[in-house]
């Protein structure tokens, strides 16, 4: 019997007994849509974790001030002014592997206006170097120049939702933007990007799409801050190709620590030690879910090797007819192992779809990105159709080797 009969016959008994069939086959169902959703959710986490890294700088360092109350920053003050020029200097000078640094001031606008509207966007000087420390793809314009970071000047460069609220459709460039009382040229406009959250790893990463980037020099000079504040709010410091993120961190940290005289009023961030500790973790996700998806695949494929013994049982005497008119035992094997195939094949296919309408919920509703990939596809399938096989062998050979008479006489 060919394998295209076999299959028919297979379709033909299977539909049948439909509810049966459909019961039998949830548990692979389950399993697929679960191995499904489980590895696009962990595909989106990755995607999402090489996108907040790729903002901080995989080969960066991140000297960030520390917030405080107002009593307690008195008291902090005491000891260290904070962050600041003088430890960008240090850094460059005393740790080994340093490119070079680059200081960045956040501003907490009260009003952010154009003539075309308004915008709750934040405002942060950055060196003029700071397109080289993070990915900042522009769509039109400049960015700030060493001409601009010297001379203090008035200019800024837009976040593509920021250019949305202060402009609408029209052209950015050239354009002015009043931030508290101080005016700037738009010089430059960042292309679209997904924010991807707005923290990694309990790290804050701020999206660049609504925010107004300034030279630092003239945030300094001309916009008005809390005295008592850090003079910097981050410094990040670019490393050389083949420096050790891990033991610059040490070093910069012990010199930080003299430099402000004991006081903890900063932290040190590593965002190469973040993504290894995301993935870390996502691998003891993947596993979690892998052992709850392989029960899944287990129990579908108990279910499948219980139905096709019941079936075998069932067509007793059908087995011993065709066996008397001709049937090879290889006939009779064949023909239950395509249908225990079938039942999972089916299975399979449903649970694939099952698990990408699981990614796209999720995607939808918790705002977490999915991606569904190739692989993870094959994967599943492969994988609940090599069950449907093994579950499957037992009840055909046992099929295969019932005496024809005794299967004749049976009632």
């Amino acid at each position: 019997m060919s394998f295209d009969e076999s299959l028919r016959r297979a379709l033909a008994s299977l539909s049948t007994h439909k509810l049966r069939s459909v019961l039998t086959m949830l548990g692979m169902i389950f399993g697929v849509g679960a191995v499904i959703a489980m590895l696009s959710i962990g595909a989106g986490a990755e995607k999402q974790a090489l996108e907040m890294i790729r903002r901080m700088g995989l080969s960066n360092l991140l000297v960030r001030a520390k917030e405080y109350r107002a009593d307690e920053l008195q008291e902090v003050r005491k000891k260290s002014i904070g962050v600041s020029l003088r430890d960008a200097a240090g850094i460059e000078e005393a740790v080994p592997g340093v490119a070079f640094t680059g200081p960045r001031v956040t501003v907490n606008p009260w009003s952010v206006r154009a003539r075309g509207g308004k915008s709750e966007a934040k405002v942060s000087g950055v060196s003029f170097r700071h397109a080289e420390l993070v990915s900042l793809p522009l769509s039109a314009g400049r960015f700030l120049t060493k001409e601009d970071e010297e001379s203090h000047a008035q200019v800024c460069v837009l976040g593509d939702g920021a250019r949305r609220d202060l402009f609408g459709q029209e052209p950015a460039l050239g354009g002015v933007v009043k931030v508290n009382d101080v005016w700037f040229t738009v010089v430059g406009v960042l292309e679209s990007s997904s924010s991807g959250g707005d923290s990694f790893q309990g790290v804050p990463v701020g999206s660049t799409s609504h925010e107004v980037l300034v030279p630092y020099t003239t945030v300094l000079r001309k916009l008005d801050r809390d005295p008592l504040e850090s003079p910097l709010s981050e410094l990040v410091v670019k490393l050389a190709d083949g420096t050790s993120p891990t033991e610059a961190a040490r070093l910069a940290s012990a010199l930080l620590d003299r430099l402000h005289g004991g006081a903890a009023d900063f932290e040190l961030v590593v965002p190469e030690a973040l993504l290894a500790q995301s993935r870390k973790t996502q691998r003891l996700f993947n596993v979690v879910m892998g052992c709850i998806a392989g029960i899944s695949l287990l129990v579908g494929g108990i279910g499948i090797m219980n139905i096709m013994l019941a079936t075998v049982l069932e067509r007793t005497r059908e087995i011993g007819i065709r066996r008397a008119i001709g049937a090879r035992r290889r006939d009779v094997l064949v023909q239950f192992v395509v249908e225990a195939f079938v039942l999972s094949a089916l299975g399979g296919i449903l649970g694939v779809v099952l698990g990408v309408a699981i990614a796209k919920i999720v995607a939808a509703s918790a705002g977490w990105p999915t991606v569904v990939t190739a692989w993870s596809l094959l994967l599943s399938t492969g994988v609940s159709g090599a069950v449907g096989l093994l579950s499957g062998f037992y009840p055909a050979l046992r099929a295969a080797s019932i005496d024809p008479i005794e299967a004749l006489r049976y009632e």
